[in-house]
């Protein structure tokens, strides 16, 4: 199998997934290609321009599902946006980059193992303060590193106990897009470059998305699929973190 299949195989899978939790899949992308050698520089346009259109088809889906709380949405959506436009407009050193990146791919790795789609628990009132608190910080780095931020909002989310895991997804998917964005419009201040075959790219996560996010939404769970995406982004989270390359 050529390089080119194995990762749009590997890609329609990673939207998939993520989809399937209402995530736009930022930081699978973002580990695939660090796995394929792509540039920084491809890296985090190219990723968010995928998570544009995974993420608003994982959040209608959700949406039209009941599974989405604008109380909880708002004040993280208000801190997160300027925030990841910010982050998005600053120029970072490569390796810090790699390094950083490598950080954040163990949360979506620790998500896949550590959270059951089917946990029950009892829910908590939000907190505003600590919502605009979070939100901003975590909008800063989507924008820096070029993710949306759903990996590391949904576990805060489920720590605090503050909506079930299908409202988790709805709330996640519409943040990831509105940071995809804002950090996207941020990056157009110092240029942008994308992958030469981001159509491509675009179409295949696209389909990988709506699949998920139709069967995520309903009663769709595999956790050996979701053992497997773990192993890939700690692969890509030592590759970053360890290595040279």
């Amino acid at each position: 199998m050529s390089p080119d299949i194995l990762f749009y195989l590997l890609l329609f899978l990673v939207a998939f997934l993520y989809a399937s939790i209402g995530h736009g899949g930022a930081s699978g992308y973002l580990a695939l290609m660090a796995l394929f050698s792509f540039t920084p520089e491809v890296m985090k346009p190219s990723a968010l321009l995928l998570n544009l259109f995974v993420s608003a088809v994982a959040f209608i889906q959700y949406y039209r599902g009941g599974h989405f709380s604008w109380k909880i949405f708002i004040p993280f959506a208000i801190a997160s946006i300027p925030f990841s436009f910010w982050g998005g407009s600053l120029k970072i050193d490569p390796l810090i980059y790699k390094r950083i990146l490598g950080i954040l791919l163990l949360f979506p790795a620790l998500r896949f193992i550590l959270f059951k789609n089917n946990v029950e628990f009892e829910t908590k009132n939000s907190n505003t303060g600590m919502s605009l608190a979070i939100g901003g910080g975590i909008g800063f780095l989507s924008g820096l590193i070029g993710i949306g931020g759903g990996v590391i909002l949904s576990p805060v989310l489920l720590l605090l106990k503050w909506c079930d895991m299908k409202k988790v997804a709805g709330i996640s998917a519409l943040f990831i897009f509105v940071n995809s964005l804002s950090g996207l419009a941020g990056q157009l201040i110092k240029g942008m470059h994308f992958s030469s075959n981001v159509i491509v790219l675009v179409g295949i996560a696209f389909s990988g998305g709506v699949i998920g996010s139709y069967l995520g939404s309903k009663k769709f769970n595999n956790t050996v699929l979701k053992y497997l995406l773990s192993v890939t982004l700690l692969m890509a989270s030592y590759k970053l973190l360890f290595t040279a390359a």
